[in-house]
């Protein structure tokens, strides 16, 4: 009896450590998966930034476009900045394989996932700002 108890709380411990990393293995691909959406939209950057700088001189709309271009370089330091950290923080195994993380780098998972929705939120801003702007 102590032995079928023994391996039932065994079964119960790898069960519950599989789940855990499965959690952590999906957030990791989540804040990836934000990355990947985003990070294409570094060339637009980069498009904007020249189109606005081309009309920015003393005048009202002039000094929106140079808002608007430092918005977007801005914005563009913010992602550089994230990919610099987080990879600092994470492995290649722990970020493409999903190893399991330690409750400090769970914890640091959580503000890189907090921090990288924050960059797409102004990357996307900045971008919507721009084009807006540059209609008129």
């Amino acid at each position: 009896m102590k032995k079928i108890i023994m391996a039932l709380v065994i079964a119960c411990t790898v069960i519950a450590v599989s789940c855990k990393s499965k959690e952590e293995s999906n957030q990791m691909k989540t804040v990836m998966a934000i990355h990947d959406d985003v990070m294409p939209e570094m060339g637009k950057i980069g498009k904007l930034v020249g189109e606005l700088s081309s009309k920015e001189d003393s005048t009202e709309i002039g000094l929106e476009y140079k808002k608007a271009r430092k918005d977007l370089q801005a914005a563009h330091k913010s992602m550089m900045d994230w990919m610099q950290n987080f990879g600092s923080r994470f492995t290649s195994d722990e970020i493409l394989n999903g190893a399991a993380l330690s409750k400090e780098k769970q914890a640091w998972l959580n503000e890189e996932e907090t921090n990288i929705e924050k960059v797409r939120d102004q990357i996307n801003g900045s971008i919507k700002n721009a084009e807006e702007l540059l209609k008129k």
